[in-house]
């Protein structure tokens, strides 16, 4: 987005004694918005605002799913769990790093984690060819977003070339971890509760999945809008 004034750019306004300054009004315009279903390449979707939702799938932009405020905490409490463990070790990131995970589709996982962060080759800005070391998605409760974690992401990080893949579902208050064996994904670790100690590529993380489950637990329920 951009600020222009009607008219050109205004004169500096007098300063001395008595003086009128003239009020200035100004026009918001916006850059064009990428729509959903539009073709793009790679460069152009990493280039897009960041704010502007979205995915590349078969090289156009698809609806990404819209996180609510389970998902966002779950998310949150993930960055944090990471960041105490991990420290100035590697690097953790959010839902902002776009990735080129087939040279026509890219992902923005929830969270991404990079277990070091000695000669990486990450740009600081624009599309990510580097694949992290874990990512993590956390599946929002519709059949659609499902799918797309479970099967649709779980082939194109394997190919990428992520190690390790979390999928953590609030809703069945599960946490799964899978590992890229021989160019596919194995599960090696599975809870529902207590802290889990021994976390697969990560030692010395617990995840103590029953303080997550309490914090969800203290949330209101649902409003019915009818």
């Amino acid at each position: 987005m951009r600020m222009r004034e009607p008219g050109g750019v205004p004169s500096p306004p007098e300063t001395c004694p008595g003086a009128t300054i003239r009020a200035m009004s100004y026009v918001w315009e916006d850059s064009p918005r990428p729509v959903l279903g539009r073709k793009l390449t790679l460069e152009e979707w990493a280039a897009m605002d960041e704010d502007e939702p979205g995915e590349l799938v078969d090289g156009y932009l698809e609806e990404e799913e819209v996180p609510g405020f389970v998902h966002e905490l779950v998310v949150g409490w993930l960055l944090h769990l990471f960041g105490n463990w991990l420290g100035d070790r590697g690097w953790f990131i959010g839902s902002g790093a776009k990735y080129a995970v087939q040279p026509n589709r890219g992902r923005k996982p929830d969270v991404s984690v990079y277990l070091r962060n000695d000669e990486l080759k990450i740009p600081a800005h624009g599309i990510v060819r580097v694949p992290p070391d874990i990512a993590v998605e956390v599946v929002s409760p519709t059949p659609r977003d499902g799918r797309r974690d479970r099967i649709e992401k779980m082939a194109e990080y394997a190919a990428f070339g992520i190690r390790f893949y979390w999928i953590l579902d609030p809703s069945f208050q599960s946490l799964e971890i899978f590992e890229l064996i021989a160019g596919r994904y194995s599960r090696v670790a599975y809870a529902t509760e207590g802290t889990m100690t021994t976390v697969p590529g990560c030692d010395g993380l617990s995840i103590d999945l029953d303080a997550l489950w309490n914090k969800l637990s203290r949330l209101a329920p649902p409003v019915d809008a009818s």
